[in-house]
C-alpha cells in the first residue's frame, strides 16, 4: 500500500487565522459538507480536524501526511489470537509480509486484518463443504 505525499500548507493571512480563531472559539459543532452532503466525523477524525483548524487559527504551517500502523510481532500475533513464535514461524515462511526495523520485524495492521479475513474465508468454506458431505453421506 503506498502512503500518499505529505502535503504542505502555509499558515493563514492574519485576518483569515483570526475569522478561524474566533470561530472555534468555545465551539464543539465542527460541520463537514462534502459536494454539499453534511458528515458527521467520528470523535477521532473530528479531533484531527479541529487540530488543523486551531493550528491555521495561529498562523502555523501545516503539514498533513499518512503514518501506516506498524505492529511488533508479538502485538500482531495478540491481535490475530496465535502465538508470537507461530506467527514468527509464518513470516519467515512469507505468509504475512514483514518488514524489518533493524533485527526487529515489524507486521503492517492490514497484513494482519487481511489474513485474518483469509482465515475466517477458510474456515467458512470449510464448513460448507463438511456441511455438503454431510448431506452426501446421509442420501
Amino acid at each position: 500500500m503506498a502512503l500518499i505525499a505529505p502535503r504542505v500548507t502555509a499558515g493563514l493571512a492574519a485576518d483569515d487565522a483570526r475569522n478561524l480563531a474566533r470561530s472555534l472559539q468555545d465551539s464543539n459543532d465542527i460541520t463537514v459538507f462534502v459536494d454539499g452532503t453534511v458528515h458527521c466525523l467520528p470523535a477521532e477524525a473530528r479531533d484531527a480536524v479541529v487540530d488543523l483548524l486551531a493550528r491555521l487559527s495561529r498562523g502555523e504551517a501545516v503539514t498533513v501526511s499518512s503514518v501506516e500502523e506498524m505492529l511488533t510481532t508479538s502485538q500482531a500475533a495478540e491481535l490475530a489470537g496465535i502465538s508470537h513464535t507461530y506467527l514468527r514461524n509464518m513470516t519467515d515462511r512469507g505468509e504475512i509480509p514483514v518488514e524489518y526495523r533493524g533485527t526487529h520485524r515489524r507486521i503492517r495492521l492490514a497484513d494482519i486484518m487481511s489474513w485474518l479475513e483469509s482465515q475466517k474465508k477458510k474456515a467458512a468454506a470449510d464448513a460448507a463443504n463438511a456441511a455438503d458431505d454431510a448431506a452426501n453421506g446421509a442420501t
